[in-house]
């Protein structure tokens, strides 16, 4: 009876360990989520107007295309890589985008400023 026990033991921890090999980590599609959304976020800012964003933004869509053709092949490891990286692009060129509309608001109020100063005679500082 004790053997029993003990084979029985055995068959569940080997198959425990069969199904933890098999499922060694959560699918692309869940891992690739976090890209796609940094890289909609871009688009949806206007990135791809930019030069400067436009640049970053297509470097995070083909890592993000690359990392599905590596984690097809099995390498899961270097998938997960490219997909942070796919990420870190896609948020560098939501940045960028804002630095740039940043950028022309302050030169309209500056044009503003000295169209005011203009119209009521004020000296420049």
């Amino acid at each position: 009876m004790r053997n029993l026990n003990l084979a029985g033991m055995a068959v569940c921890i080997l198959l425990a360990a069969a199904i933890a090999g098999c499922s060694s980590g959560p699918a692309l599609n869940q891992n690739s989520e976090p890209s796609k959304s940094a890289i909609r976020a871009a688009e949806e800012v206007g990135a791809d107007k930019l030069p400067s964003a436009a640049l970053y933004l297509q470097l995070a869509k083909e890592e993000l295309n690359h990392a599905s053709v590596l984690a097809a092949a099995g390498n899961k490891e270097k998938a997960a890589s490219l997909l942070t990286r796919a990420q870190a692009d896609a948020e560098l060129a939501i940045t960028l985008s804002h630095e740039q509309s940043e950028k022309m608001e302050s030169a309209q109020a500056m044009e503003r400023v000295r169209q005011l100063r203009e119209d009521n005679q004020l000296p420049e500082k």
